[in-house]
């Protein structure tokens, strides 16, 4: 088993930054991916960003690609999303996830264990 925490979300001015931290606890963690998705009231999960945890390799959704960074620390077993948050669609709740087996890291199945999610709001 692998228990995710996320920290980090609140309430931001639009156009200011917020960062969003994950930490992975449980099993020996070697895990394919790791993700953010977010879910705003009515609307279905979205895939934000995802890191490779072997190369770092990033990945974003089209939406959020210049305004928001993903890292990972893997002697720690954290993800970290850095946002600039200045979209209508940011406020959400923000969901970290991990993903054991390789697979699309855009896909909610890739992911095998989820966090119980961060709100973040933004304030005009």
């Amino acid at each position: 088993q692998v228990q995710l925490v996320e920290s980090g979300g609140g309430l931001v001015q639009a156009g200011g930054s917020l960062r969003l931290s994950c930490a992975a606890s449980g099993r020996t963690f070697a895990p394919f991916v790791m993700g953010w998705f977010r879910q705003a009231p009515g609307k279905e999960r979205e895939f934000v960003a995802a890191i490779t945890w072997n190369f770092g390799y990033p990945y974003f959704a089209t939406s959020v690609k210049d305004r928001f960074a993903i890292s990972r620390d893997k002697r720690k077993n954290t993800v970290d999303l850095q946002m600039n948050t200045r979209k209508p669609e940011d406020p959400a709740v923000y969901y970290c996830a991990t993903g054991i087996d390789s697979g699309s890291v855009y896909r909610p199945r890739t992911y095998d264990y989820w966090g119980q999610g961060t709100q973040v709001t933004v304030s005009a």
